[in-house]
């Protein structure tokens, strides 16, 4: 059961309900127990019952106004459930104090209540392909303020400098950063209204949550929603003929990191973290995260090194120095570089101009492309290698 059939609402519906600008209410806050009783009187037609005390609503989220929940259905009705779904949608967007209103279908509770069946041998995970993309390496860090989207971003232009054809998915729905890492801005486009069109920038095609929001819009969304946006925000997008598709992983080890592992077919990983233990204590999270859920990690990337002075060129270890590279000795993994912590590197991300497109020859570009060496190597060798675990072009 592929997450196509699991879920028929798409990246379309997330731009309507999202991008739409709405005017505030003067009532009175609305309450999950109020929205729960105006959902009680849609009624499923083929059980008879209503969604409510069907157990169909779940992950009600209310926040100023804002509303957000999924519907848990049967993937076997996924194509008539899409009437149920707007239908609870023009509900609740009907009611007094309601600014917005966001319904996604998933079929999580339905896989796991269906009936008992013989237990099959165990068999390694075949995930869904995505079409025309060969290969897929996630950018991951046990936790937030490591640098990480900065190194994703520099990563893919890297990879394309080697004349790979490379794109971009900002996977942390929460805190999407590449619209602006990368200078973009505007909307993606639909031709069929079903698949979205990535948007374009330094040879990269890339989609982010951040293009289908305002910068400042919070996301008010829980596990269910997260992922069944992630999945559509990588199924659901018109890829065309990509040689490797670069992840911007969120941080941490939570839902949205599990769905990324278990739920699309990830080539390898790449772990960044800065020198100091706490870091590499979060790092070796993630780490352990990938290695159950059967990804294997291509390396570790040492981000904030060390400082270098702009003025007087002096070198210090602020965050101390090479505790990535001894992790990866002590774990078994390759060491794929040491970026330094320099004011160029930052003023180019913050700008929209990274450096490894806007200075390719800088020796900070140097750095970036000399580690997309390494990670395209690790590629080639995944591609090569004929285990199940993972379904490839």
């Amino acid at each position: 059961m592929t997450p196509r059939t699991i879920l028929q609402c798409t990246c379309i519906a997330l731009y309507t309900h999202f991008v739409a600008k709405l005017e505030f209410s003067s009532m009175a806050n609305i309450t999950e127990q109020e929205i729960l009783t105006h959902l009680g009187r849609i009624i499923e037609k083929k059980s008879g019952k209503d969604i409510v005390s069907l157990g169909m609503v779940n992950g009600l989220v209310v926040k100023d106004g804002n509303v957000g929940f999924a519907l848990e259905i049967d993937p076997a009705d996924a194509g008539e459930m899409e009437v149920l779904r707007k239908e609870a949608e023009q509900a609740v967007y009907g009611m007094n104090g309601v600014k917005s209103v966001s319904v996604v279908l998933t079929a999580e509770k339905s896989s796991q209540s269906a009936a008992p069946q013989k237990p099959a041998p165990k068999q390694p995970a075949q995930k869904p392909e995505v079409p025309g993309v060969a290969s897929i390496v996630a950018v991951a860090s046990g936790k937030g303020g490591v640098g990480k989207s900065t190194c994703a971003v520099n990563l893919a232009l890297g990879l394309a400098a080697q004349g790979l054809s490379v794109g971009m998915l900002d996977a942390d729905i929460y805190g999407p950063s590449l619209p602006r890492m990368l200078g973009l801005s505007g909307k993606p486009s639909s031709a069929d209204g079903k698949k979205l069109k990535p948007m374009e920038k330094w040879g990269l095609k890339v989609m982010s949550m951040g293009f289908l929001v305002e910068e400042d819009t919070p996301m008010i969304w829980r596990g269910p929603m997260v992922m069944s946006a992630l999945q559509q925000m990588v199924f659901d997008v018109e890829w065309g003929e990509l040689d490797v598709l670069v992840v911007d992983m969120p941080p941490g080890t939570g839902d949205a990191q599990l769905t990324m592992a278990q739920r699309v077919p990830l080539t390898g990983a790449v772990i960044v973290s800065t020198p100091q233990d706490i870091a590499l204590l979060d790092a070796r999270k993630g780490l352990n995260m990938f290695k159950k859920v059967d990804v294997p990690v291509f390396g570790i990337i040492e981000n904030m090194s060390y400082f270098l002075c702009p003025s007087c060129g002096d070198r210090s270890d602020i965050f101390g120095h090479g505790g990535a590279r001894d992790t990866a000795t002590e774990l078994g993994l390759d060491f794929m570089g040491e970026i330094p912590l320099h004011m160029d590197i930052r003023k180019t991300s913050d700008a929209g101009t990274p450096i490894t497109a806007t200075e390719p020859d800088s020796v900070h570009a140097e750095i970036y492309k000399a580690i997309a060496v390494k990670v395209q190597e690790k590629i080639e060798a995944s591609l090569a290698d004929t285990s199940p675990t993972f379904v490839v072009e």
